[in-house]
């Protein structure tokens, strides 16, 4: 499985461009999708909503994952409940980049160091998704990496809850792609939901992971 994540990747994201784009680049580029163009599928109720002004906030996450005897699963932080901004919510580790920060990749490693005690050194970025536009105003890159196991988990107390992780297959699975929806601003506000045991997955989190799922599965029938 890793080698066949690791091909795709090499097509999607060649010489991992999006993983090296520079913030300063990606704050005046408007992802084709996210909150608004996912959600609501008809145009007419996207209308009914004013876009993010540019240049967007820019943030990167990583997508985590881990291989332990030829199982795989992807590592997801609870976010701290006193956040003032979605507290409480499922997330991948990753924040908002800063000056300091050459690319996308960077960003997400250095948070993922920081939230969850992840070392660079025991992650090996194979490239990243397309960026997603989030309603708050931000653009998100997905980073994708392997991860050595072997490192102390530590979560950092004022930002995270806790640490989990989820079964690859189980994300995989067309029949955990589930969508809900609530009334939000005048208008009906369509998301992912994984059905998880444990804590809700949804929002921009749940959307990068069906969009990964189904990456992986088109060229896994390609491939049949």
């Amino acid at each position: 499985m890793r080698r066949f994540i690791t091909r795709i990747f090499e097509k999607h994201d060649p010489i991992m461009k999006r993983a090296l784009m520079p913030a300063e680049a990606r704050a005046w580029l408007r992802p084709d999708q996210g909150d608004a163009s996912l959600y609501r599928p008809d145009p007419k109720v996207r209308d009914e909503f004013e876009p993010n002004q540019l240049p967007l906030k820019v943030s990167a996450v990583l997508m985590p994952i881990v291989e332990r005897n030829n199982q795989y699963s992807v590592i997801l932080t609870k976010r701290a409940e006193h956040l003032s901004s979605h507290s409480g919510q499922v997330s991948f580790p990753g924040g908002k980049s800063d000056e300091e920060d050459e690319h996308a990749m960077a960003t997400a490693l250095r948070e993922a160091k920081e939230e969850i005690n992840l070392p660079y050194e025991n992650v090996d970025v194979i490239g990243a998704m397309e960026d997603y536009e989030t309603v708050t105003g931000y653009n998100v890159s997905p980073v994708v990496g392997f991860v050595d196991p072997d490192f102390k988990v530590i979560p950092e107390k004022n930002e995270v809850d806790d640490v989990f992780e989820v079964p690859l297959d189980f994300i995989l699975d067309p029949a955990n792609h589930k969508i809900e929806s609530l009334h939000w601003k005048g208008a009906e506000r369509h998301y992912y939901v994984f059905p998880h045991d444990k804590y809700k997955i949804w929002g921009a989190t749940a959307a990068m992971l069906v969009r990964f799922a189904n990456l992986v599965n088109d060229h896994a029938k390609c491939a049949a």
